[in-house]
């Protein structure tokens, strides 16, 4: 598909940025006149993403990186890679498995894949041990009625 608008930046693996990579996903998204539930939809999974970097990735260590790219493909279609160069998954399908969980000292839920899943329409986990891990989300945004 043709990319019609694109935007990366990149953020620390802070919590802090959670928030800011949520509002910049969502302000680059308002260009492409999603629904209100579409946006939310979209905030919750780059949430999602973004908060497994920071918890799982990294494990808190000081340093990490966050690395987002968001486009706007022909189609209505937003595409949304959040990457990061942490510990990586060794066993992807496992770790997609609602309630799963890597860090059950934190008490996470494991459901983050789950909520991305639920919210988008395609999500793919591509990850190396000791090399990182990408996430690959896509959304098409539904055309609006005539009034």
């Amino acid at each position: 598909m043709k990319i019609l608008n694109e935007i990366k930046f990149t953020v620390s693996a802070d919590s802090r940025n959670e928030g800011l990579s949520r509002a910049v996903v969502s302000a680059f998204v308002s260009g492409m006149d999603p629904s209100v539930g579409e946006v939310g939809e979209i905030k919750t999974a780059v949430s999602e993403a973004v908060t497994n970097c920071i918890v799982h990735a990294y494990r808190k260590a000081a340093g990490g990186k966050i690395e987002i790219t968001v486009r706007e493909l022909e189609g209505k279609t937003v595409y949304i890679k959040v990457k990061d160069s942490g510990c990586g998954i060794p066993d992807i399908k496992k770790a997609m498995e609602p309630l799963y969980t890597s860090a059950p000292e934190e008490e996470r839920a494991g459901l983050g894949f789950a909520v991305m899943e639920s919210f988008m329409d395609k999500v793919s986990v591509r990850s190396k041990p000791g090399k990182g891990t990408s996430v690959i989300m896509t959304k098409n945004i539904s055309p609006k009625a005539d009034t």
